[in-house]
């Protein structure tokens, strides 16, 4: 037991002494998402309006990257010089593009949401490196998703190009299966690249 109280006094003696500083900032950048394979072959059923008359289709197809973009707000919570938690609140197209052979129902997956995200930031100099929980839910979509939210997380790296001004890639994993067909449920998997921009808070 002293030794747990003496790792918490140690703890509490840490943060007693940092800085703890808050900023504002802004990010924004490319997608390039995709849903999670796999690849398959796929019978069915087309009607064709004008003969009234059934045909049997078959193709194969496999999911490939969409490319859209996100931009988001967030805030910087420094509590050491190595440490912040980073509240997030974004908004992301994403999707999926589907390469066929033969003919498919649609070539795109379009769906876009509105999220939150709890990052953990890790500094090392100018570099930084994060991972946290990510809830989004659907503003917009042009098929029938199995959810209207999305629960994942996010792991990435960033670098400080300027104290105010600095670039990252990130890579999104989501948890549910956004849609389900014959081959099992996919669910979101997304690369961001972009930039991000802070605040300064002092005057």
């Amino acid at each position: 037991m002293k030794k747990i109280y003496f790792a918490l006094f140690i703890f509490c003696c840490c943060f007693s002494y940092a800085q703890v500083t808050f900023s504002l900032g802004v990010r924004g950048g490319a997608n390039f998402s995709h849903f999670t394979q796999g690849d398959g072959y796929q019978e069915y059923l087309y009607y064709h309006e004008d003969t009234h008359s059934y045909e049997e289709i078959q193709a194969s197809y496999k999911f490939k990257n969409r490319t859209d973009f996100y931009i988001g707000v967030f805030g910087n919570i420094r509590l050491t010089k190595f440490y912040a938690l980073q509240p997030e609140f974004n908004y992301s197209r994403q999707g999926a593009k589907v390469e066929s052979l033969g003919r498919y129902d649609r070539d795109e997956y379009k769906i876009s949401y509105f999220g939150t995200q709890l990052v953990n930031k890790f500094y090392f100099k100018g570099f930084n490196v994060l991972v946290g929980p990510t809830v989004d839910v659907v503003v917009e979509k042009d098929f029938n998703s199995s959810y209207d939210f999305d629960l994942g997380v996010t792991v990435g790296a960033g670098y400080d190009i300027t104290k105010n001004l600095g670039v990252e890639a990130r890579i999104k994993h989501g948890f549910l299966h956004t849609i389900n067909n014959y081959q099992g449920k996919h669910a979101n998997v997304v690369f961001q690249t972009g930039l991000y921009y802070t605040f300064n808070m002092k005057k």
